[in-house]
């Protein structure tokens, strides 16, 4: 029976010791208090963002309900603290284990903070997107990282100081590191301007066809920080440094206001000046009377001329813009208007030239002298045989 109340008071003792002299009951007890927070913690937070909701219906804008989604993932965050919170208070820590609960609480509270500033500025992107006439998609991203990068730098440097970091002595030994290392990564900070001032010119954008002389030809895809990725028409992806697309000459095709066709057209050297004329008098009508044209002379040049006398032809030249810059409909186009072309051309009893060579003699050659017969007495000569001699 001693031994009993031996063992039961051995129990006793390290019950009531437990963990850094915490009792063993008082921290099952905080430890329920955190559970109840978590647990609650769907509740809480769908309350809290109902009410939210009702007051943001009676608001015209549509930015607070975008900052109002973005709220929710700390809005969850809150009960979590608050169960810290009350489960530090019950504890009633002292000396050491004081310290580092409170640092840990004040520490959750900032991170809880600054998430909720890093998830609004979501909805900043979608106020930024307002302003597409004087910022472009890819520059609304890149101040949408930027922030992102500086709010996270921000918390993560409150939670050290909360911890006595001295993030200052960082600081200053991540400058002397970051001298040399830009020493070493000058192309990295060349690319970067470069790929500011390529969304600040507003050069290209994501799925602009562009064409870099002697680099590469397809659809932009992203613009990053350092190169771009461009899409080949082969469906191969090229990944191009920033500084050679601020360098080099960018031909933009999506930017074209119309698509061009540039043609030279030969008529046969019969053909006569009325069928000249009649020519490229009806090409200019169908020109100006079909749709499919750009005929305003304030935004394009419409010219359909008689051109120059080449070797083998008469040269009609065709200069024209359709309405349309899409390259599929482009295509149709041309078609059409080259069937078109065939059709005026044989309707005026003319047709396309092609290569030709005249040959002009001035006189023929007199006839050739008739070979006279050998004499009777040249007779053909025998062919060799075995054992005869020549």
């Amino acid at each position: 029976m001693q031994d009993l109340e031996n063992f039961w008071a051995i129990t006793l003792e390290v019950w009531h010791q437990g963990v850094f002299g915490i009792d063993v009951g008082r921290i099952i007890t905080a430890a329920a208090i955190f559970i109840g927070f978590l647990i609650i913690r769907g509740l809480f937070s769908r309350i809290v963002m109902n009410r939210l909701k009702v007051v943001t219906l009676r608001t015209k804008n549509s930015i607070d309900d975008h900052a109002l989604e973005a709220l929710d993932g700390p809005i969850r965050m809150v009960p979590i603290a608050l169960g810290v919170f009350f489960s530090l208070d019950y504890l009633n820590l002292d000396g050491e284990a004081a310290n580092l609960g409170n640092n840990f609480l004040r520490s959750l509270i900032a991170y809880t903070l600054f998430y909720a500033i890093y998830k609004l500025i979501d909805p900043l992107d979608f106020l930024l997107h307002r302003f597409s006439s004087v910022l472009t998609s890819i520059m609304v991203e890149w101040i949408i990282k930027a922030l992102k990068l500086s709010i996270i730098l921000l918390g993560a440097a409150s939670i050290l100081e909360l911890w006595g970091i001295n993030v200052g002595a960082i600081i200053a030994g991540l400058g002397l590191f970051g001298v040399a290392v830009a020493l070493g990564a000058q192309d990295l900070f060349k690319n970067l301007i470069a790929g500011i001032l390529i969304i600040a010119e507003k050069r290209f954008s994501r799925g602009d066809w562009v064409r870099i002389e002697g680099v590469v030809e397809g659809t932009v895809e992203d613009i990053g920080f350092r190169s771009t990725r461009v899409r080949r028409f082969d469906k191969a992806p090229v990944y191009v440094p920033n500084a050679k697309l601020a360098d080099n000459a960018v031909i933009n095709f999506s930017k074209m206001t119309n698509r061009r066709i540039y043609w030279t057209i030969g008529l046969e050297y019969d053909t006569t000046t009325e069928q000249l004329r009649a020519v490229v008098q009806q090409i200019k009508e169908h020109l100006y009377s079909n749709e499919a044209f750009e005929t305003d002379d304030a935004r394009v040049t419409t010219l359909v001329n008689v051109d120059s006398f080449n070797s083998s032809s008469i040269d009609v030249m065709i200069y024209c813009f359709t309405k349309t810059t899409n390259w599929g409909e482009w295509m149709d186009i041309k078609q059409n208007f080259a069937l078109t072309l065939k059709e005026i051309v044989a309707a005026n009893g003319t047709a396309f030239a092609f290569p030709t060579s005249t040959l002009h003699l001035a006189s023929l050659p007199e006839a050739p002298a008739q070979v006279r017969s050998l004499p009777d007495h040249i007779v053909e000569r025998p062919s060799n045989t075995a054992g005869q001699s020549s």
